[in-house]
Formats: C-alpha cells, structure tokens, sequence
C-alpha cells in the first residue's frame, strides 16, 4: 500500500493509479477490527467501501470535492442521518439521529468518506474516555494509559491509523488534550467559526466542533470545509472564511508570547519537568531563528479551572433536562408513575461522571448560590478574556504546554475528580475566552509518551495560528 503525509498526497497517488481508495479503506476497516482493544469506535460503518467506489471515480475524472478520498472518523456527539448518535450514554442507546450535523454534511459534500462514530466520555463530560458506556479508550502508545478526554475515541483513531482524520469536539480541551496524549494535531477553532448544529450540546456557550489529523496541512484543509456561517446556528458568525494557505506571502515572523503562569512547575497542578524542558526547547529554537519571543502575563489563569466547572456545569445541567424517558432514548421499566419514570430512567441512563456534573450545576444555578457562584464565574470569565485582549496587543500568539502531564494510567485520577479536572488547567482558559488553540506534538518523553505544545491565537486568526505551526514544522 502506498504511503503518503497528507491529503494532497494521497489524491495524486489515486490520481496515478499507485494508490486504490477501495483498498485504502479495507486496510482502515481491517486495522480498526484488528486494533479493537483500543475501543476507538462505538460505530463502523462497512458502506465507506461502496463510497470510495464513487469517490474514486470522481477524483480520476476531475470532479471530486476538496476532501474526496479522505477518510474520517466522526465523534459520537454529532448527528448522522439515520445512523446511531449515543454520545456513548446509556440513556440514548439504540437512538438514530433524523438530521445530519451541518459539520458532518460539509465534509460530505466534499467527499469526504465516514467510516464510523468515535468513543468519547459520555456526554463529552471527561478528560480521559473512561466514563463512556462502551468502556475506556486505550493510548495506542501504551494500552495502559488513557488517551484524554473527551474526544479519546477521535485522538486514537488518527494516532493508531485507523482512518485520515477526525472531527472532535473541544469544550474545555477536548481536542487539544487527547491530542497532545495521543501525540497527534488537534484544532480548537474560534467559538462562532464553525456551526453546531447537530452537536449534542454539553455547554452550549463553550462548544466547539474541530479536526485531528497527522499534518497541518490536513488540518488547515478540513477547516477550510468545516468553516462558515449557518443560518441553522445563531452562534455561527458571519465572518469571511480565507482559504487557509499555509505558505503566506514571504517570511513571516510572529512575535511569541509565554505566559509566565503556564511555565511554573509550582503552580496548581503542577507541570511535569520534562514537559517543562520540551516546550523550553521550542522556545529556544525560536530565539535562534530570530523570533521575538516575550514573557506575559494572564494573571486570572488560577482562576480559569473553578470558573470552567462552575459555568459549564450549569450549562451542561440545563442541556441535560431533556433526557426524562418521555421523547427518546432509554426508559427504565421500574417505573409505576410520572415520577418514578424521570428519576428512575435518568438515574439508570447517566453515568456517574455526568450525574456529579448534573448535580454541580444545578447546585450553582440554585436559589441563594446564584449569585455567589455563577453570577461571579460570568464576571472571572470576561476578566480572563480582557487577559487574553491585552495579550494580543503584546504578541501575535501564546506558546504554552498543551497539558501538565503525559497521559496518565488508566484508573489513575478516576477517585480524584479534582485531580482529574486539573488536567485542563491549560486548555480551559481558551474556551472561556473563545479563543482558537492547537496541538502540536513535539516529541516524546523518557516513557515513550507524546508531548504536546499549545499556541493560541486571537479571536478568528487561525490562518496565523496555522502558519506559525507549520512554521515550526521546518524549525530545527
């Protein structure tokens, strides 16, 4: 089977006849059967063969849309027309989505093949894929460790090769941190780039729908499809989509700001040492290729963690209403009246990761804690994005660690939820900012375990985030 590094790679392999589409999705279907003990997919879908028939034919006759001939795994929280949605919860087992999502639909329409719905932690509540009603997810670098959360099932089919690409959902780092785990590219875009209609909403003010994939290239091309507004989405923006060319126009140097508060092995939750070194090395090599590079300061960071939990809680408590056993999903046969039928059916349906952050949010929602809590977790958030404003008047993008640690073993923090949720302090503060961020793997540790890097942008800048990062691509 031939190789290849990216899409445009693999389009002029088809194109010359060295690469078959059908052949290239068998091998992704057999390696998905083969590697079934990383538990990447709820869902495989066997007509991704009938469909790179089609597509072949499309791309040999010049016809074929951007994405013709890759192959994507799509998360179990976006809809599929007549193909199972779970977010892999027991309380929507056996239920098929009546609409596609309008993410989803743009990759097909651009010829794009799906091959299957990802494992994710239920709800996309977690940052390890271990509260999921199909089981955890395994680390293909070691079957010992988690592969981070939510988005798990979508980070380990695109580092184990089980497909092209993967669209995730990233909520408070649920793209960045399983790919920064799983040693793969992940894109946050902008809250507002791209729609989300048809995703199950966790927190609906801090959701957002991006790619995995193994090249910036690759990312940059899925988000040129995925980009736009929807009329079906009020949250969508109406904002000019460029195309996404990562060559510019000339040298471009950025100017890098480091947040002092990322880099401090004291703060909360720590940071491990050779995370610290990896990401200082990066910041060395662009010294040494003339980048300027300047110490900031986000002095609400400490903040960013209790500030995530107490909004997208409440958020994920309203949302979560909805799932009673009246209109879909599952319903518990315990019951003997109205009642029992809610509480029997969602305390069955829920898994006890979502049940804390059910209970969490309507806790800080309720009468006499309104005020104490959610009211002044609005205020945090709009000081950490003035944070983010005054940063961007200092640096074109922030360079930080994608995650204190390297993937944890499974079980590990599962007792600790506290622990579990400091697994984001790095990642939550764009989402509460609305600002797009990145993995970039950069190696690995002395366990064989990927490290990864962040760089965040401001508010729709991608194409600058996009840059830099394939910048560093050449960067020695």
């Amino acid at each position: 089977m031939a190789q290849y590094r990216n899409h445009s790679e693999k389009t002029e392999l088809i194109k010359s006849g060295k690469l078959s589409l059908r052949k290239n999705v068998e091998e992704f279907l057999r390696k998905i059967e083969d590697n079934k003990e990383l538990n990447a997919f709820n869902f495989v879908f066997d007509d991704a063969l009938s469909e790179a028939d089609k597509i072949e034919e499309k791309i040999k006759s010049g016809k074929a849309g951007k994405l013709a001939g890759m192959v994507i795994s799509v998360k179990d929280v976006l809809s599929i027309k007549n193909r199972p949605m779970t977010c892999s919860s027991k309380i929507l087992a056996n239920y098929e989505a009546v609409y596609t999502a309008t993410a989803v639909q743009k990759l097909i329409d651009e010829d794009a093949i799906i091959i299957g719905k990802t494992n994710c932690d239920e709800f996309a509540m977690g940052s390890s894929n271990e509260n999921s009603a199909f089981g955890i997810v395994r680390n293909p670098h070691d079957k010992e460790r988690v592969p981070g959360g939510s988005s798990g099932g979508s980070a380990v089919s695109v580092a184990a090769g089980l497909c092209d690409a993967s669209i995730g959902t990233d909520t408070g780092g649920s793209i960045r941190q399983p790919a920064a785990f799983c040693g793969v590219y992940g894109l946050k875009p902008t809250y507002g780039r791209v729609s989300r209609y048809g995703l199950t909403a966790f927190a609906s003010s801090f959701d957002t729908v991006g790619p995995f994939a193994n090249s910036v290239d690759d990312i940059a091309l899925i988000l040129s499809v995925l980009a736009g507004k929807d009329p079906r989405d009020s949250t969508s923006r109406e904002i000019e989509v460029p195309d996404f060319d990562l060559t510019g126009n000339g040298p471009e140097k950025f100017t890098v700001g480091i947040p002092k508060e990322y880099l401090n092995p004291s703060s909360e939750g720590g940071l491990d040492p050779e995370i610290k070194e990896a990401v200082e090395n990066q910041i060395n090599i662009l010294k040494k290729n003339g980048y300027e590079v300047k110490e900031i300061s986000l002095p609400h960071t400490e903040y960013s963690i209790a500030t995530y939990y107490i909004l997208t809680t409440a958020e994920a408590s309203s949302n979560l209403s909805r799932y009673d056993g009246a209109h879909y999903g599952y319903r518990s046969d315990k019951a003997n009246n109205l009642f029992d039928m809610y509480t029997e059916s969602r305390t069955e349906g829920f898994g006890k990761e979502v049940k804390r952050r059910i209970m969490l949010g309507t806790y800080v929602l309720s009468a006499g804690y309104y005020d104490a809590y959610y009211r002044k977790a609005q205020k945090v958030r709009r000081l950490l994005k003035e944070d983010f404003d005054k940063a961007f008047e200092q640096a074109d993008l922030i360079l930080t660690p994608t995650t204190p640690t390297v993937a944890f073993k499974i079980g590990e923090k599962s007792a600790d939820p506290l622990q579990m949720y400091l697994s984001d302090i790095f990642t939550t503060p764009a989402n509460l900012a609305g600002i797009p961020g990145i993995n970039i793997p950069i190696g690995k540790n002395s366990d064989g375990m990927p490290i990864g890097l962040q760089l965040m942008a401001n508010h729709f800048e991608e194409l600058k985030l996009l840059r830099f990062a394939k910048q560093l691509e050449k960067l020695k």
